[in-house]
């Protein structure tokens, strides 16, 4: 036998008999038993083997795996350890919460090559021992003789060595929306997949005819085996939220480290209390980290999730909710993505005259041309022909239709113009078919009305237009001259220009039915068909370029047909760059800038697909790749967030996608960028609301220690603090509606992180006036009150605790009205509020939970210190914001 890695390239080159010849196999006999096992031995087995599950564990681990856990550990660990016991139990309770919360959102995961499998679970007829036998798809060999006819699944890659009438559906490998033509005779070595005719691919589908094949690649050998390597292979980037959080909490961390060492070792080295200071470490580091951080985001992300599944956008991995919002450049396939994956009819040309079907017309609107049918006799006469000569058969339900894409589309037509085939047939019986054949390229059938015979052929029209002798016409029938063939022959090229498979039709009546059909023919017309564009994707793309973000088609298509309907639904221009796959292979990074310019991509195969989305991440864009069939999923896995089809997609790309549209419809994904930036915008207002509170503890602590003050507020109560008055106000932030002209604005740059200098700046001026409010408040009551130790911690903790509640109101945004903005009319946060103060207002009179606290009930002069100084910040940071310039979210 041969090398095994030569065949899956070669075999198409290859003539039948030569392949034969090299595996040694008999079409008539097939492999014996022996041979079927010493294959197997040799080649490997026909199954892709699938991805790894995720184990539980892996996940778990996740969670743990952060700077911020690390940090509020270890604060646990020194807790207990000096049996602070609260305190500590406390810190481990938030961890848990934390990471139960990351388990439940992260546990699933993508199986894109499991789902590849469940392709090949078929059966297969193959000849083995000279006999033929029914065997599962998974045990076919190389060498295997297949017995095909259509509606078979292809369960391995195939080599014909017969062909008759032979069509396959390869739009979920290639991209291709038509039934492709087979044939037993090889083709060039550099033939693209899409041009093999000669060969049938694994996960494919026989549309038409019947033919004998050998198997030449099994399992990873297949090129739909190559696909799930490089789905296996690509790998995807984290999201640009991940890397901001990560990168957040990682600064974060580092600055609580340096400020606590620098506070604790100041305090020691002036002689305090060791055990003083460790209180206080605990303190500082509790106060710096935003617990509530991780856990409002994920919520964010999750509610982001469940808005997007209401207008069909199912995402499944959070992060991608946010990704969408920073999305610089979709790259878009063609067929079912752009196109409605099911082919109509757009021209009627008989001599003289054409007629335009839009798409409503073909949708059987009331518009519909059967009126003009009976006063425009050739018309009829070319769509009675298309229907008559017709292998295809139309059910009640789009999922009962059989038979060839174009051939459906035909019958549609004559459904939709009276002329329905069960009528026509009833009118003129079939006596006889001269099936398609792939070296003539026409169809015929003969019909009866009894007396004499109607001949009905349809095919390509170069090679129709060979055997024609005559033209119909208004005024009868004439010779077809040299005139009236060059004006054909220029209709079929304008209507190929517009990205339409053209058919043409012709006639002729005999005595008998046995005459040759491709003799003497009149020619009728023509029919100009198409994918059509789907109605709803040229103001969706209108909105991408509004919103600043470019769309780009990449599909396994001809160029024509890319370009007919990128027009079509407004993507580009007419002068708009097109590129061919074959061209990307030679991809460097000398031409990658130019050639990234370009708007459409055609004939790209799915290793092409992979490295342009490398190439586009490459060069700082953040990616969407839109696709739904198999030939998308390493693309759409290796893409910043993969966007699959949920009708039409294959489920490998499903399985592969970070986001599915469950309508299939492209404005879901104009929808979804606006949540996704939405999403960044409450993300980025929440968290400078948080940092901002954390900043003021800090603070408030740090001065505290260093100016030799009694500690303002306790650890625990820190910890409280974060838990309450930062959790439910940040949550109700991040239930923002957003801005109005949200997708009027281009995307966020993509290395643009979730804080800037602008939000940095106000938190820190925010945190010292929240910080100043709090010390007012301590100096306030040593001033009026005389307090003891525990009234002064309660005056304190509460002061800060109802600053930082007054503060969300200023999270309005920069162009917002002090009293009228997004904040005040947002039913959570008053919710958010109103929750919050019972929660800080209502332990204080509990007293286990005042002993937990170490706070005492407040009377009334204590609450008026409370409310005047917590009120005073807020006024503050209002005016600040009037002369200094707004908080930019």
């Amino acid at each position: 036998m041969t090398d095994r890695a030569a065949l899956p390239e070669n075999a198409h080159k290859l003539s039948g008999a030569d392949v034969l010849e090299t595996l040694s196999v008999s079409a008539s006999e097939g492999l014996s038993d022996h041979g079927v096992r010493e294959s197997r031995a040799r080649y490997g087995g026909n199954t892709i083997e699938a991805r790894k599950k995720v184990q539980p564990f892996v996940v778990l681990l996740h969670q743990v795996k952060s700077p911020v856990v690390y940090l509020l550990g270890a604060a646990a660990v020194l807790a207990l350890y000096f049996r602070e016991w609260t305190q500590g139990a406390a810190i481990l309770v938030v961890l848990a919460l934390n990471s139960a919360i990351g388990f439940g959102t992260e546990i699933k995961a993508a199986r894109s090559i499991e789902a590849l499998r469940t392709l090949g679970t078929r059966s297969a007829r193959v000849r083995r021992n000279g006999k033929v036998v029914v065997v599962p798809a998974e045990d076919l060999v190389v060498g295997d003789i297949v017995l095909l006819e259509g509606g078979d699944g292809v369960s391995a890659d195939i080599r014909l060595i017969e062909a008759s009438n032979v069509g396959a559906d390869e739009s979920a490998l290639t991209g291709e929306s038509v039934a492709v033509d087979k044939s037993h005779e090889p083709v060039a070595s550099d033939a693209p997949v899409a041009d093999r005719a000669s060969m049938l691919f694994k996960g494919t589908f026989v549309t038409r005819g019947s033919g004998t094949g050998i198997v030449v690649a099994v399992g990873p050998g297949t090129q739909l085996g190559r696909i799930s390597q490089l789905a296996e292979e690509a790998q995807p980037d984290d999201s640009p939220l991940e890397k901001g959080l990560a990168k957040l909490s990682g600064q974060l961390v580092w600055a609580t480290l340096i400020l606590t060492a620098l506070i604790a070792g100041t305090g020691i080295l002036k002689g305090e209390d060791v055990l003083l200071m460790v209180d206080s470490a605990i303190a500082l580091a509790v106060a710096a980290i935003p617990e509530g951080l991780p856990v409002v985001a994920t919520l964010t992300l999750a509610r982001g999730m469940w808005r997007m599944a209401r207008q069909n956008a199912l995402i499944e991995r959070l992060p991608a909710v946010e990704v969408l919002g920073a999305t610089t450049v979709i790259l878009t396939d063609k067929t079912g993505t752009l196109t409605e994956n099911r082919m109509a009819v757009r021209h009627l040309w008989v001599p003289d005259e054409g007629m335009e079907l839009t798409p409503a017309e073909d949708d059987g609107a009331p518009d519909t041309p059967e009126q003009d049918l009976e006063n425009r006799p050739l018309f009829g006469q070319l769509v009675e022909v298309a229907v008559l000569c017709n292998n295809a058969a139309l059910g009640e339900e789009e999922t009962d239709h059989s038979g060839d894409p174009m051939e459906q589309a035909l019958l549609r037509l004559g459904e939709r113009t009276g002329l329905a085939q069960r009528t026509l047939l009833a009118l003129h019986p079939r006596v006889g078919e001269t099936a398609f054949d792939a070296s003539t390229k026409m169809m015929a059938t003969v019909h009866t009305d009894g007396t004499r015979f109607f001949y009905a052929v349809k095919g390509a029209p170069e090679m129709v237009l060979r055997r024609v002798a005559f033209i119909a016409t208004a005024d009868g029938v004439s010779v077809m001259d040299d005139a009236r063939r060059a004006e054909c022959i220029n209709r079929i090229e304008t209507l190929g220009l517009q990205g339409l498979r053209v058919l043409a039709c012709a006639t002729k009546t005999a005595e008998t039915a046995d005459e040759n059909p491709y003799t003497g023919l009149t020619l009728l017309g023509l029919i100009g068909l198409e994918d059509p564009a789907r109605a709803d994707v040229p103001e969706a793309i209108r909105g991408c370029r509004e919103a600043g973000i470019r769309v780009v088609m990449v599909t396994g298509d001809h160029a024509v047909t890319a370009r007919s309907i990128a027009r079509n639904v407004g993507l580009g221009s007419e002068a708009s760059r097109m590129v061919d796959g074959p061209k990307l292979s030679g991809m460097d990074g000398s031409k990658t800038g130019k050639l990234l310019e370009t708007d459409i991509f055609s004939r790209v195969t799915p290793s092409e697909k992979l490295a342009l989305v490398q190439a586009y991440q490459n060069s700082g864009e953040i990616v969407a790749m839109t696709g739904d069939g198999v030939n998308d999923a390493p693309a759409l896995r290796q893409a910043d967030i993969g966007i699959a089809m949920g009708q039409r997609g294959t489920d490998v790309a499903r399985q592969a996608a970070a986001m599915i549209l469950l309508d299939d419809a492209f404005p879901t994904i104009v929808k979804a960028v606006r949540e996704g930036r939405i999403i960044f915008g409450n993300i980025r207002r929440f968290a400078a609301y948080l940092l901002s509170c954390n900043l003021s503890e800090v603070l408030v602590v740090g001065i505290a220690v260093l100016s030799g003050l009694p500690l303002p507020i306790l650890s625990l109560q820190i910890l409280y603090l974060n838990l309450v008055t930062d959790v439910f106000p940040a949550f109700a932030l991040a239930l923002g509606e957003g801005e109005k002209d949200i997708m009027k604005h281009p995307p966020r740059p993509p290395k643009e992180p979730i804080l800037g200098l602008v939000q940095w700046s106000a938190i820190i001026a925010q945190s010292l006036v929240l910080t100043a409010g709090t010390f007012g408040a301590l100096f306030a009551a040593e001033l009026w009150l005389a307090p003891d130790p525990g009234e002064l911690v309660t005056i304190t903790f509460l002061t800060l605790a109802f600053s930082q509640l007054w503060h969300v109101f200023n999270m309005r945004h920069r162009r917002s009205g002090m009293f009228r903005n997004e904040v005040t009319r947002n039913a959570w946060v008053w919710s958010a509020i109103v929750l919050c103060i019972l929660l800080l207002a209502v332990p204080a009179y509990i007293p286990m939970v005042a002993d937990i606290l170490q706070i005492v009930p407040p009377d009334r002069d204590m609450w008026l210190i409370i409310l005047g100084m917590s009120v005073g910040p807020l006024a503050i940071n209002q005016i600040g914001a009037l002369m200094f310039g707004r908080f930019r979210s």
